[in-house]
């Protein structure tokens, strides 16, 4: 077992900073960035027996980063949305707020039966707001890569909304 601890902290320490800066260029937030990488670390060490090495350990840990920090998305949102029922907008009923959330919901439906890569790319350009050269560094491809693929999932997603429509 010291083998395994001696292993991972070799692990933690050279990757800490990555995961680190990583996390608060998503969140823009130092404080987030923190607290998720702890996070990060302590999911990485309990499933790293399902790390098979078919990717860098560097991006594995991005990827384990990237989840925690949208489940922590989406736990503030659930935090935000019931905040914000308790003062409601007096410039919209409550129809319009129904149909809003009915259309991110439809989104988010869409974006899950999404492919892959189609679909991790669009979610980092758009919740996690990284650059195409970003997304281009995570995927190991070019800038040019990301681009085309956020596009055509930007497209795929439109198209099946505009079919939901009809």
């Amino acid at each position: 077992m010291a083998g395994f601890e001696e292993e991972f902290e070799k692990i933690y320490r050279r990757y800490f900073n990555d995961v680190f800066l990583f996390l608060k260029k998503l969140s823009k937030d130092e404080n987030i960035a923190e607290e998720i990488t702890s996070e990060t670390f302590f999911k990485a060490m309990r499933s790293i027996n399902h790390f098979r090495g078919e990717t860098d350990v560097r991006v594995w840990l991005c990827q384990i980063a990237k989840n925690a920090y949208f489940s922590y998305l989406k736990k503030q949102q659930r935090i935000e949305t019931i905040e914000d029922n308790d003062f409601p907008d007096n410039q919209e009923t409550i129809e319009e707020q129904i149909s809003k959330q009915y259309d991110a919901m439809q989104i988010h439906l869409l974006l899950h039966k999404l492919a892959e890569p189609y679909k991790e790319v669009f979610m980092l350009r758009v919740f996690g707001e990284l650059s195409f050269k970003q997304i281009a560094d995570i995927f190991q491809k070019t800038e040019n890569w990301a681009c085309v693929t956020y596009h055509r999932a930007k497209k795929k997603i439109v198209m099946q909304m505009e079919d939901k429509d009809e």
